[in-house]
């Protein structure tokens, strides 16, 4: 693939699509582009967090560990992320990531990342965003499974 194609493909990331084209590039030539094949692992949770995860295409499942056994909370398909919280936080991994079909990934690093933030306030504020939602969408979930609880 050519970094043009990949600029074209970090267009449709929502953390990317307010980038100017240039920067765009930077990022597709200072990342790395890796290829998963279903049943691999990203990274798993515990582990120690050193990057995040751009998904270009193909699907993975977002597993967490719990008392009575593994359970899926998440799917990560095209234009998603993952690992950005192992990064900003320095904590390790929250969840396990599987690859469910053949999955190709941006792997941008901690100190790229922090540099893209730092340089593109757009970006940072489109990962709150995405957060903000994330945790929202948790809440409902811990919600409704209270009140099924009761």
């Amino acid at each position: 693939m050519s970094i043009h194609e990949e600029v074209e493909l970090l267009k449709g990331v929502p953390l990317f699509t307010k980038l100017e084209p240039n920067k765009l590039k930077l990022l597709a030539f200072t990342s790395e582009r890796l290829t998963f094949a279903a049943g691999q692992d990203l990274f798993r949770q515990g582990e120690l967090g050193d990057a995040m995860y751009v998904v270009l295409g193909g699907t993975a499942d977002i597993i967490i560990e719990t008392p009575s056994g593994p359970l899926k909370v998440a799917e990560l398909k095209k234009n998603g992320f993952v690992g950005e919280i192992a990064i900003l936080c320095d904590v390790p991994r929250t969840a396990t990531v599987t690859v469910r079909e053949t999955l190709t990934a941006l792997k941008i690093t901690k100190e790229l990342f922090f540099r893209m933030v730092t340089e593109f306030p757009t970006m940072a504020v489109e990962i709150m965003r995405e957060l903000a939602h994330r945790l929202d969408d948790t809440n409902r979930q811990l919600s409704a499974m209270r009140a099924r609880a009761a």
